[in-house]
């Protein structure tokens, strides 16, 4: 699949349901028919919207940690506390489960952006402070993670 592109302010209804932005949507129809999963972000109070074909990708390295180590162990139950498999109904609506809603403080009002070959579900008052948070420190994060040396031979 390739990277997925955008960030899109969206309304959930009373009952949870997510209608996805059509540009989202668009860029999912390869893989619309294999269904998602939806889970807990690791790092920030948000939900990841995984495409089935990613998240088996993601599994495969998951099930290669040793789960005779408790810390492996801990982890993988973490990591997978609140998972659910979700399709987009007809409508090209998602249903975000109540426990999931709690968890990331979803109210009618959210964010959803892609973030490389996953989407990325926020309150929208949490996504824009996080946005908002990390804006001072992202020069130097963009520097850090992205601004390798360059290694052409000229040096």
């Amino acid at each position: 699949m390739n990277s997925l592109i955008g960030t899109y302010e969206c309304k959930v209804d009373a009952k949870g349901r997510l209608m996805l932005p059509a540009a989202i949507k668009k860029q999912l129809l390869p893989v619309l028919q294999n269904g998602f999963v939806l889970k807990r972000a690791v790092f920030q109070p948000c939900l990841e919207l995984y495409p089935m074909t990613e998240w088996e990708i993601l599994m495969q390295k998951v099930n290669k940690l040793n789960r005779f180590k408790k810390k492996n162990n801990d982890f993988i139950r973490r990591f997978t506390a609140g998972l659910k498999e979700v399709e987009i109904d007809s409508a090209g609506r998602l249903l975000i489960p109540k426990d999931l809603v709690a968890f990331s403080g979803i109210t009618k009002d959210i964010v959803v952006s892609s973030a490389i070959n996953i989407i990325e579900i926020w309150d929208k008052d949490k996504y824009e402070k996080a946005i908002d948070d990390a804006t001072g420190d992202f020069a130097d994060l963009a520097e850090e993670v992205m601004g390798q040396d360059d290694d052409d031979g000229l040096s």
